[in-house]
């Protein structure tokens, strides 16, 4: 399986000297990860180089489509909280 990258990217090209088999391709409107080269960095790292430096939550997926750094996991605020945040603010 590949990861992918998904259209909430932002081309802030973090991840794409990190990746250590040159899967990811700067492409618009957002970089793309070629399936044929990502190893998910299999037997080269422990964890993905490309989400452990992603500063955009879900912006990567795994080939079920599950976030590998979800909403909440970069700055620790769940997004159901965030959501009642936003709304308290709104109602204000």
């Amino acid at each position: 399986m590949a990861f992918t990258i998904i259209a909430s990217c932002v081309n802030c090209w973090a991840c794409l000297p990190l990746c250590p088999n040159q899967a990811i391709q700067a492409a618009q409107p957002h970089f793309g990860i070629k399936a044929e080269r990502c190893t998910e960095c299999a037997g080269d790292f422990a964890a993905a180089q490309c989400a452990s430096i992603c500063p955009i939550e879900g912006a990567i997926i795994d080939g079920l489509g599950k976030a590998l750094n979800p909403p909440g996991s970069l700055t620790g605020v769940p997004p159901e909280r965030w959501a009642l945040t936003q709304a308290e603010v709104a109602a204000r």
